[in-house]
């Protein structure tokens, strides 16, 4: 880690209410080609469980997978709060996500994109709560370049659908969602007097843009980012919730 990121956790770790929201893949889970074999690396397990006992601190898994999906892959449960759908679902909200119109909105999206893609390979459509996703990780170039092509002149581009593209995925959904949404509506239920925020796609960058002085954004990997602080890997991001951890108890 770098000095100036090693001060920056030392001033989160004296803060009375401290947030941290984490992305998941990328982040905690390496990258992986299928999607549901993804799980958070030990080391990134062992710190969230630790800081998440701590008084005054909040742990929240911020990600784009569905509720449901992201709370089988990470294995967190309470005190973690697991955002899905960028956004779209708390795990402590209790609410219904979609009203009649988004439901139907949501089946002719579904409807459509599965026609768009059938015959497509190593192109998958993964179903969430508010959308789904179209993934193109596992294609030839050439097919998952004309199938996003697709995806933004067709579906993205109706009205009523809100598109996140990230890395080798278009997100669409029935209801505007975003990561940086996720994170004022995390910090105003908390009441936090900073936060830590870590990812490592182009959805992230909403996030980042809502930290403010005294918060603490982590870029996981390489890309341009607005974040102010990065380290390589899921590995790298290990160490940095460790240190923070032992940091905090200590204080």
């Amino acid at each position: 880690m770098t000095e100036s990121l090693d001060a920056a956790l030392a001033r989160l770790a004296d803060v009375p209410t401290l947030l941290v929201a984490l992305d998941f893949d990328g982040v905690l889970a390496p990258i992986v080609p299928v999607p549901s074999d993804a799980r958070p690396l030990p080391a990134s397990a062992r710190a969230i469980e630790g800081l998440a006992a701590l008084p005054g601190t909040t742990v929240a898994l911020v990600s784009g997978r569905g509720l449901d999906d992201l709370r089988a892959v990470s294995g967190f449960g309470p005190p973690a709060v697991l955002v899905g759908s960028h956004g779209g679902e708390f795990s402590d909200a209790g609410t219904e996500l979609l009203d009649d119109a988004q439901r139907a909105r949501r089946s002719d999206l579904l409807a459509e994109l599965e026609k768009l893609i059938d015959g497509e390979p190593g192109v998958a459509l993964e179903r969430k709560p508010a959308g789904a996703a179209v993934h193109v990780r596992n294609a030839a170039a050439d097919v998952g370049e004309r199938v996003l092509a697709a995806v933004r002149m067709g579906p993205a581009a109706t009205e009523g659908i809100d598109a996140i593209e990230g890395k080798a995925v278009i997100d669409l959904a029935v209801v505007e969602v975003s990561k940086g949404g996720a994170i004022d509506v995390l910090r105003a239920r908390t009441g936090a007097d900073a936060v830590l925020f870590a990812g490592d796609d182009v959805t992230d960058e909403t996030g980042f843009a809502r930290l403010g002085d005294g918060d603490v954004g982590i870029k996981v990997g390489a890309g341009p980012t607005a974040a102010t602080h990065r380290v390589a890997d899921p590995e790298a991001m290990s160490q940095v919730l460790g240190v923070l951890r032992e940091a905090r108890a200590a204080g």
